[in-house]
């Protein structure tokens, strides 16, 4: 016994089918008059079908992007490359691969019809904070500073909407992505985010350790600063010089001084002329970490009036050590 197959075209998902109804209804009556029970009942699922797949109306137009998004948020977080510029350009660039034209290019384009011209503008507001905040952090870590980052950051964010929604407006149907993220990118990649480089070429704190074994330990094995040079000489004189990652000079008058022991220590722990400041992960796993190895903790994480988590702990070779971890923008 034999069947008959049907060959045609494939059947769509719930997803694409509620998004193909939402968009007709916002055509027909607008954004706002169209409810989730009208997209439901024209796309002849339930409601709950709904909420399997979005969360909101406006979700239904800026799904697929946020997809793309939030791949861009975990490569860049994860991303080590020394060049940070290059691996933004990199990242960004790939949003573009296999983005078909979607609800967000129909939206795009009949937005006046829709209804949709002060939602459209809202959310992509969002979408590009979000992509400014994860290229700023990316830039920092790689070394610019935090103003140059979030510049960059800001005009990266501008670029992934602006090439979206010339993509849209060109015809997304008939054209590529790629060829106006590629030049939106080009315009970003314009915002020098590259860390200044003065006639300094490296900061080197030298530190005399009367226990040199033990400080060793601490700072290369529990602290966790690689060994980029060592050297012995005649008398047992021995160095090891520890990459500490990136080197700044923080300069700051006694009022400031004062003002970061209230903060850090509750004025518990007053700075010494010379304190250490090392960025960490997580500053309050860290100084758990090293207390554990023998440092003396003198105040516990906490976090400060400049968005980042500081703890003050008393090292090996009787450094006074300061671990921070930024929490970037609010």
């Amino acid at each position: 016994m034999s069947g008959t197959g049907r060959v045609g075209r494939p059947k769509a998902s719930s997803r694409e089918t509620l998004a193909e109804a939402a968009c007709e209804l916002f055509l027909e009556q607008g954004f706002e008059a169209t409810s989730i029970a009208d997209i439901t009942t024209r796309a002849g699922v339930s409601r709950s079908s709904f909420f399997n797949y979005f969360a909101s109306k406006s979700d239904i137009l800026w799904a697929g992007l946020d997809e793309r998004l939030r791949a861009l948020d975990e490569r860049l977080a994860q991303s080590e490359e020394t060049d940070a510029a290059a691996s933004v350009r990199a990242e960004i660039l790939r949003l573009a691969e296999g983005f078909a034209p979607d609800s967000l290019a129909l939206a795009i384009v009949n937005a006046a019809a829709m209804g949709l011209d002060t939602e459209l503008e809202r959310e992509a507001a969002l979408r590009r904070a979000r992509i400014a905040a994860a290229v700023a952090a990316r830039l920092a870590r790689g070394g610019s500073d935090r103003l140059r980052a979030e510049v960059a950051g800001a005009a990266w964010g501008g670029a992934v909407l602006a090439a979206v929604e010339t993509w849209a407006h060109d015809g997304a149907g008939v054209t590529s992505l790629a060829r106006f993220l590629d030049r939106a990118a080009a315009a970003a990649s314009a915002i020098d985010a590259a860390p200044r480089r003065g006639t300094v070429r490296q900061l080197r704190v030298v530190v005399q350790a009367p226990d040199f074994d033990r400080a060793l330990t601490f700072y290369r094995d529990t602290m966790g600063m690689p060994q980029a040079e060592a050297y012995e000489a005649d008398g047992g004189a021995r160095v090891a010089i520890l990459d500490a990652g990136r080197a700044t000079l923080e300069i700051a008058n006694a009022a400031q001084v004062a003002f970061i022991d209230r903060v850090e220590t509750d004025g518990d722990a007053p700075s010494e002329r010379i304190r250490i400041g090392l960025e960490v992960d997580d500053a309050e796993e860290a100084a758990a970490r090293l207390a554990t190895a023998g440092a003396r903790v003198e105040a516990s994480a906490r976090p400060t009036p400049w968005r980042s988590v500081n703890a003050r702990l008393r090292g090996p070779a009787d450094l006074q050590l300061t671990l921070f971890h930024e929490l970037g923008p609010e």
